[in-house]
């Protein structure tokens, strides 16, 4: 046959050179397996990345460019299990465009070394990937329990919390993507915490109290309805239009929870007439301009309760009566800033501290097992350990030496603010 006899022919080398002229082919064909190894092992980097970049994004704001690079390498190599890889290399970006925003860029490269395509010159091959979180605040209700008692008016408290909050409030104005998808809610505290006149023929105010100590004798010589009547005199409570706006601790355990408004006298709000009644609270709003307007209204006057302020900052958030807040949602974030200078030094019940104190542990106990996340701030003074353990977590509680330190505390919260979006 043909092909028996050009096999036999040693005329020439025609074996040789058809064997020669097959290696680049077997190359070829080889260089195909091999690059199909590194698209795997590229794609494996890959989302070892994306985990990183995510996980890292959770805390980035906070951590040196130190932390990230260690934290990145160490969450890559838990997650990118593939002994073909050689040369692996982490790098990182992390950026603020704008406030309230950020990008975290977590970029791998590596090589593989080759078994087939060394026969047409290539010892390894190299690739790389990247991933990209960015991340701003999407839906954000956010509730202001801040300090407004007496105290605050010393070392130059008020004045730097109220620079504080008016920026904390243009870096969410800035970050809002959509009108309405950032509120937030301001509660000034002291003893008690103003509700607003407005708020007089309100069915969650109970009066009792109130009309107990307001009113006035058939005979003048008793100021008080107790007096008034056991001189057997008639006690006129004063019109409810007297009232100043304050009310006080509910009954307990209502005190310490967010339970709804509700025909139960329990669950109302008692009305007061504090003489130190602090400027009054302003629920759930997107109004910058109110917002600022109530910051700038806030005036130091009275006793601590931080019990209250935080009870009540809780209840904004809460969709239930009497402020009936946005239920809760997977793209709606519920945040409390609680800040205070001082020790409790009243509430309805005592004078004593650790019995108030043991009031403010519970409400956070109680928010705890919500999905509220909580920021505590200590303005020079305060019961620093109460309010650690009040923060979600002990890195969302800050402790402020200097009333000027309240600017950089509350531009970083605001900065935390935020939720994740994977990008490529």
């Amino acid at each position: 046959m043909l092909l028996a006899r050009f096999l036999r022919n040693r005329d020439a080398s025609v074996a040789p050179m058809l064997a020669l002229a097959a290696l680049p082919l077997f190359g070829f064909v080889g260089a195909a397996i091999d690059f199909s190894r590194a698209a795997s092992t590229r794609t494996a980097m890959l989302a070892a990345l994306d985990s990183t970049a995510l996980m890292l994004s959770k805390d980035a704001q906070t951590m040196s460019s130190a932390d990230l690079t260690t934290k990145s390498n160490a969450y890559f190599q838990t997650l990118f299990n593939r002994p073909e890889a050689l040369n692996i290399a982490i790098t990182h970006v992390f950026s603020a465009p704008s406030d309230g925003n950020f990008s975290l860029k977590v970029t791998g490269s590596g090589s593989v070394k080759t078994v087939f395509a060394t026969l047409i010159g290539h010892s390894q091959i190299d690739f790389s990937a990247s991933a990209e979180v960015v991340w701003g605040i999407k839906r954000l209700n956010l509730a202001l329990a801040l300090d407004n008692t007496g105290s605050m008016s010393s070392s130059g408290k008020m004045t730097a919390l109220k620079e504080a909050a008016h920026n904390l409030l243009d870096t969410l104005k800035n970050a809002e993507k959509e009108p309405g998808d950032i509120k937030v809610s301001i509660v000034p505290f002291a003893v008690g915490v103003n509700v607003g006149t407005s708020n007089v023929n309100s069915s969650w105010i109970h009066w009792s109290e109130w009309d107990d100590e307001n009113g006035t004798c058939s005979n003048n010589n008793y100021s008080t309805k107790s007096s008034c009547q056991n001189a057997n005199k008639t006690w006129t409570p004063k019109n409810h239009s007297n009232w100043n706006g304050c009310v006080m601790d509910r009954d307990q355990n209502n005190d310490v929870t967010a339970t709804a408004t509700s025909s139960s006298s329990a669950t109302k709000y008692r009305a007061e007439q504090y003489s130190a009644c602090p400027a009054s609270m302003m629920p759930l709003s997107s109004n910058w301009t109110a917002l600022h307007n109530k910051v700038t209204a806030m005036t130091p006057t009275g006793n601590t309760n931080v019990t209250i302020g935080l009870q009540m900052a809780w209840q904004t958030l809460t969709a239930a009566a009497p402020f009936n807040a946005e239920p809760e949602a997977p793209d709606l974030e519920k945040v409390i800033i609680l800040l205070t200078d001082g020790e409790n030094t009243q509430n309805r019940w005592s004078s004593s501290s650790s019995s108030i104190d043991a009031r403010t542990q519970k409400a956070c106990d109680n928010l705890k097992a919500t999905a509220i996340k909580v920021y505590t701030v200590r303005v020079i003074d305060g019961n620093g350990t109460l309010l650690k353990n009040c923060a979600t977590k002990p890195t969302m509680y800050y402790d402020v030496d200097q009333a000027i330190e309240l600017n950089s505390v509350f531009s970083s919260i605001a900065q935390n603010l935020a939720n994740l979006r994977i990008t490529k």
